[in-house]
């Protein structure tokens, strides 16, 4: 079997939740299949959409399109003549969409007059939401990012895109207007994928009834699959902490959506002896920002910087009592919330999205009060009065099995592979038909 896998990111280029999962897939799919990768890279010094090929290993090969320069577009022309090209040189069997945020939706048209199946695995709100998260960029509010009640052509164009306007107020009409007509025309794009789509994925309940009942995506095309993780590096770690401190940890990235800046504030306000320990990507901006909110802490707080996913068990948990995902967003099934199930140890996080359909309040973890601090504040300190019982809610984990066990990535490849397999066959009977 030919895989075609889209993504929009890559590691070690782009290492988010859903690029991450993404290698994990194409590296155990690899073993057995053919996988070639369509992801993209951002040189200014290459020319725009310009197609390079990285061999991995014998099966696996990455395709990078570099696109530097048009980020905020939906589709490009010359992007898709280039993929066209691609896809009819490798003739895959079917093609597996992960996110088309920085590459383009005219990937799905090519696929589907080529008459290759199409599965899409939802990682966020990105078909609903021009943006993905349903986060405002809300310029001039005192919140620079509001949740979002729902997508509105005009509310995208006066909320989001403000930014593009040119700032002369005669033309603020006619901005608006443009930006609306734009958001119109980029969300029929993605509406359209309904119908060309054959299946899609969500890893959590939470995102698929959203797409169900508010996107139109009907039950028989949608289906719930969490994500598939390598296990044998998320294992429980021997301790490696300094001292008996109780130790918070975050790991991810500094984008406000993450809302590590509300950790900080929180962290800030408990007088209890504690540590907090921060891993993420370089975002020197948002890095010295938070260091400046954290100056005046009573307790320790440490930046730490890049962490290895295959060392993540004795790099971070190994350090941690406890871990901390306080995002603004719903987010949709967070591969940080598994991978600290994994290794049995506890989480925070808010009551929100998906993050409270993987945690549940003193069955395995804690909840508090989405975007709330002083709430925040109450359960970390709880935390810190209840060691022996956080260490009992860890070793829980995953709700969804008996033994607390996270999918692992050879039964999670095991099911999409009979999954591909299906809609392969459907494809060749109708096809002979």
């Amino acid at each position: 079997m030919h895989i075609l896998k889209i993504i929009h990111g890559y590691p070690p280029h782009y290492s988010a939740g859903s690029e991450v999962y993404t290698q994990s897939l194409c590296n155990e799919l690899s073993k057995f299949h053919k996988v070639s990768v369509f992801t993209r890279r951002e040189d200014p010094y290459t020319p725009c959409f310009r197609i390079d090929v990285e061999v991995k290993n014998q099966n696996l090969k990455l395709y990078f399109v570099n696109n530097p320069h048009h980020k905020e577009g939906f589709r490009h022309a010359r992007l898709d003549k280039n993929f066209a090209s691609l896809v009819a040189y490798l003739q895959p069997d079917i093609a597996h969409i992960g996110h088309l945020n920085y590459l383009s939706t005219g990937i799905v048209d090519i696929l589907y007059q080529m008459n290759i199946p199409i599965v899409y695995t939802l990682h966020d709100f990105w078909l609903m939401c021009p943006r993905g998260q349903f986060l405002t960029r809300s310029i001039g509010k005192e919140e620079n990012f509001q949740l979002c009640s729902g997508q509105d052509n005009y509310k995208c164009a006066v909320t989001c895109y403000e930014a593009y306007f040119s700032g002369y107020e005669e033309r603020r009409e006619q901005e608006i207007a443009y930006w609306s007509k734009w958001v119109e025309k980029r969300m029929r794009t993605t509406r359209s994928f309904i119908d060309k789509v054959d299946i899609f994925i969500n890893p959590s309940r939470f995102l698929r009834n959203i797409f169900i009942e508010d996107f139109g995506v009907p039950e028989s095309k949608i289906i719930y699959m969490d994500y598939g993780f390598p296990l044998d590096y998320l294992v429980p770690p021997k301790k490696n902490k300094e001292d008996e401190l109780f130790t918070f940890g975050y790991i991810g990235t500094f984008i406000p959506a993450k809302d590590v800046n509300l950790l900080v504030e929180a962290f800030k306000q408990i007088q209890l002896p504690a540590r907090l320990l921060l891993w993420g990507y370089k975002d020197e901006q948002s890095i010295r920002a938070l260091r400046e909110m954290a100056r005046d802490s009573v307790n320790e707080i440490r930046f730490m910087g890049p962490y290895s996913n295959e060392r993540i068990a004795y790099e971070v948990f190994s350090r941690i009592d406890c871990i901390v995902v306080p995002s603004i967003w719903a987010e949709n099934s967070p591969l940080v919330i598994h991978e600290a199930q994994a290794c049995h140890v506890p989480v925070i996080t808010a009551n929100y999205g998906g993050m409270k359909e993987y945690v549940q309040h003193m069955v395995n973890g804690l909840l508090f009060e989405h975007r709330n601090p002083r709430s925040l504040k109450e359960q970390m300190e709880f935390a810190i009065n209840n060691p022996d019982l956080m260490e009992k809610l860890g070793k829980r984990g995953y709700l969804y099995s008996e033994d607390g066990t996270v999918p692992d990535i050879q039964s999670h490849c095991n099911n999409l592979e009979r999954l591909y397999s299906q809609l392969i066959q459907s494809r060749t009977k109708s096809v002979s038909l």
